[in-house]
């Protein structure tokens, strides 16, 4: 009898957390997504490209002064690879590995607007509803919707400019997200709400502190429902203010200074792994790796956490410069790849994905001085290289070609650079 009615309790428990999971898959729109891209072929490239791979990190690493990168490059036709390059200190021993976590800056952004999408789709919000809806009494934002946040269109002023120096010299203290919010509505404004392009990490202060108030819910909860758990993030997290390290092991993150008058110190190098990420908030603070932000990047992509209508608009860009520029919602569109780039104070990274090929780029380093345009050129450069490699089974869908060239993104990324290495 009593193995019976230990048989039946258990029977009964797996019942129910069959039901409750059901329930919840119900609930959430296209839980456990999966990116519907080509399937990626067994093994690395040939010696020629991963050569050149590398020998493209290294180059970034030595011009931004970092001890180490993080990286994966993946084309589905040819191969992948992915590494970790250098060591975890400056003169160190310990070396990188490809895991390491790292502060991934603005790449947050784009999470910030899937979760938006994620609650549009669940009838929470509605993507043009004023800011004023769920902020009330904000002064300086009438006008302004959540879809113009979350396409950096609200004309709203970005904080960064006039805090940079603040954050570099106390990257301890604890930012009040209304702080923050009211420090970027002070600023000069990029224009009236809907008039033009303008970057602004107040844009996404505001908007997380709408969906909290929208939803109940803290942004640790939002991005674990609606992106970390979906995708199997597990290295993937959103730190409290108070928490200072970064989570997991991680390579030591360096910046140079920047005096008050807004001008580069190029030496010393500071270490500054402790920090607090609410100077970034819901625009730069969440702490990833790269084979999350590989799923993450791959989901963005394709739209595979959203409905049709919601992964359409979010891939819906506005000029950016060139005809093969734009910008959606969050993110950037450069010509078949779609992604973000970003840093703060001791990493920049970046992540790229095309969602037709399924090339993908995603790499850090550990030292923010050349900002985030870095970052991109060299996932740019990157993805250049890669796009060239021929494919091991014939037919494979190959990557339809890029609006750029590696010699191109290797000037620009010297462009970008404010302290150049001793030669």
């Amino acid at each position: 009898m009593r193995r019976r009615a230990s048989g039946a309790r258990r029977f009964t428990v797996v019942a129910v957390a069959s039901v409750i999971a059901l329930i919840l898959t119900a609930c959430t729109p296209n839980a456990g997504a999966t990116s519907d891209l080509p399937q990626q072929v067994a093994g690395g490239f040939s010696s020629d490209v991963s050569g050149k791979l590398k020998a493209a990190v290294t180059d970034a690493m030595k011009q931004a002064g970092a001890s180490g990168a993080m990286v994966g490059v993946w084309a589905p036709w040819a191969g992948s690879w992915t590494a970790g390059l250098g060591t975890t200190t400056l003169k160190g021993s310990t070396p990188v590995t490809a895991n390491m976590t790292f502060r991934i800056a603005q790449n947050t952004m784009p999470m910030t607007c899937s979760v938006l999408l994620s609650l549009v789709d669940a009838g929470k919000v509605e993507l043009d509803d004023a800011l004023t809806k769920w902020l009330p009494g904000m002064v300086g934002v009438d006008g302004v919707t959540l879809r113009e946040l979350c396409q950096n269109t609200s004309g709203i002023g970005d904080y960064q400019g006039q805090l940079n120096s603040i954050f570099l010299n106390n990257p301890t203290r604890q930012w009040p997200a209304l702080e923050l919010a009211s420090d970027g509505l002070a600023t000069q404004p990029f224009g009236k709400p809907g008039e033009k392009l303008g970057v602004s990490s107040t844009n996404f202060v505001l908007l997380g502190m709408a969906l909290e108030n929208a939803t109940g819910k803290s942004w640790q909860d939002l991005y674990s429902s609606y992106i970390f758990s979906r995708l199997g993030m597990q290295s993937s997290s959103y730190p409290g203010s108070s928490q200072l390290t970064v989570p997991g092991a991680h390579p030591t993150g360096y910046s140079v200074g920047i005096d008050a008058a807004g001008a580069v110190v190029c030496t010393p190098m500071r270490d500054v792994t402790e920090l607090s990420n609410s100077m970034g908030w819901t625009a730069s603070g969440v702490v990833s790796n790269v084979p999350d932000l590989k799923a993450y990047v791959q989901a963005l992509a394709t739209g595979s956490l959203l409905s049709k209508a919601s992964a359409k608009a979010q891939a819906t860009g506005i000029p950016n410069g060139s005809d093969w520029q734009k910008y959606g919602l969050g993110m950037q569109i450069l010509g078949p790849l779609r992604g973000s780039a970003g840093a703060m104070p001791g990493y920049l990274s970046a992540m790229y994905s095309d969602p037709t090929s399924g090339l993908t780029i995603v790499v850090a380093l550990n030292n923010s001085t050349p900002g985030p345009a870095f970052a991109q050129y060299l996932a740019q450069r990157l993805a250049s290289i890669a796009s060239k490699a021929p494919a091991k089974v014939k037919g494979a869908k190959v990557v339809a070609g890029l609006p750029w060239s590696e010699a191109q993104m290797t000037e620009a990324m010297g462009k970008t650079v404010p302290c150049p290495p001793a030669k």
